[in-house]
């Protein structure tokens, strides 16, 4: 019998890279099996916070293809022995040339072979529980969001910041995609949802429409 005092669904952010990008650990409180999500480096660290926690992972999940999510997603699911789910295959381009960006950023990137690609409305269980994909693009052609509606929670990526959005300058950016994703696929989320970004802290999407300079409503009116 479950506890209604202990949450479905807890979360650890952990920043990982030098460029400070928030891996997810998400798991399920009942089955206390987890999954990281984009887990860019610093894979010692992740596992420690899985040990420390008491969490099984069973799979790795992937928003992106840029280096500072995935660069090591091939290498922990290889040593955890887990398949890797995600991003939508509009991504590989990105994932091909992983250990190129690497050794422009200084960070370790292998490229890897997704045992799942993730398309607009499927679902990724994590122990017993179940998240809903939106497919986002905009900052990068495959980006998808993992949305929890039961804890009103999602993580987002690189769509949106708390007060900024994804750059578009990217290969295969775009920046009127990337509003769209948000507009069309974020907001209809409900503004009591809190988003955990790619970088920086939470926020909710409700606090963005109201304040965020690029996306907020009142400044997408004025467009």
């Amino acid at each position: 019998m479950t506890d209604p005092a202990v949450p479905p669904l807890r979360a650890a952010i952990i920043p990982v890279t030098p460029l400070q990008q928030n891996c997810t650990l998400l798991w399920c409180t009942e089955t206390m099996r987890g999954a990281f999500v984009d887990p860019g480096g610093d894979l010692d660290r992740l596992k420690a916070a899985a040990r420390e926690a008491g969490v099984t992972i069973e799979k790795i999940i992937v928003t992106h293809g840029h280096i500072d999510h995935c660069g090591q997603a091939g290498v922990l699911a290889a040593e955890l022995g887990v398949p890797i789910e995600g991003p939508h295959e509009d991504d590989l381009f990105w994932i091909d040339r992983l250990a190129e960006d690497g050794a422009r950023y200084g960070i370790s990137g292998q490229p890897f072979q997704s045992d799942r690609y993730l398309h607009d409305g499927d679902t990724v269980t994590v122990g017993k529980l179940n998240f809903a994909i939106r497919h986002c693009p905009g900052h990068t052609p495959g980006h998808v969001v993992l949305h929890h509606p039961e804890s009103k929670l999602a993580i987002v990526g690189d769509v949106l910041f708390q007060g900024s959005i994804g750059r578009t300058d990217f290969p295969r950016g775009s920046h009127q995609q990337l509003l769209d994703s948000i507009t069309e696929r974020l907001w209809p989320m409900g503004d009591d949802t809190r988003f955990i970004p790619g970088h920086g802290p939470m926020s909710t999407f409700g606090h963005e429409r109201a304040t965020n300079p690029f996306v907020a409503d009142k400044v997408l009116q004025r467009a």
